[in-house]
């Protein structure tokens, strides 16, 4: 399965968009919330596109397109091949932002459970101490809205 318009958009919309390499949670990003590895932050390469100088949103596109046909989306036929595609894209975007491994974590405790536990991900960790982000709040709700559309 392929993520929709809808679940891109809400990538986009939850991530934002930056076009040169910036800093975010104790590594590097770029495009639609790419987390750079370190062989890319080394070479300033990522899929073939020459970072260094910054991107064009058609090649913020093309690295989002990438991670989710290579990442994202076969885990998540992996870890929940009876998902429709509202839930798909749902759990596209939750494992986009916390990871594959949350995502299965998430899910052990049932995919008929996910709307009621998609919404304690909110926490974030500010000077050693976890506190409920609003950001993170507002897009679990969005997850659930969509998984449950």
């Amino acid at each position: 399965m392929k993520t929709s318009q809808n679940g891109i958009n809400l990538i986009k919309q939850s991530e934002g968009t930056c076009l040169t390499i910036k800093p975010d949670n104790k590594g590097l990003q770029i495009g639609h919330g790419h987390d750079m590895n370190i062989d890319e932050i080394i070479t300033s390469i990522v899929y073939g596109v020459d970072i260094k100088n910054g991107i064009s949103m058609i090649q913020a596109d093309y690295i989002l397109d990438r991670d989710l046909a290579t990442k994202y989306e076969p885990a998540v036929e992996r870890l929940a091949p009876q998902a429709n595609q509202n839930q798909f894209d749902a759990l596209v975007d939750f494992a986009y932002n916390l990871g594959i491994a949350h995502l299965a974590t998430m899910l052990h405790h049932g995919f008929d459970k996910a709307p009621d536990n998609i919404p304690s991900w909110c926490y974030e960790e500010i000077n050693g101490v976890e506190v409920k982000s609003p950001g993170l709040a507002a897009r679990r709700a969005a997850e659930v809205k969509l998984f449950q559309a």
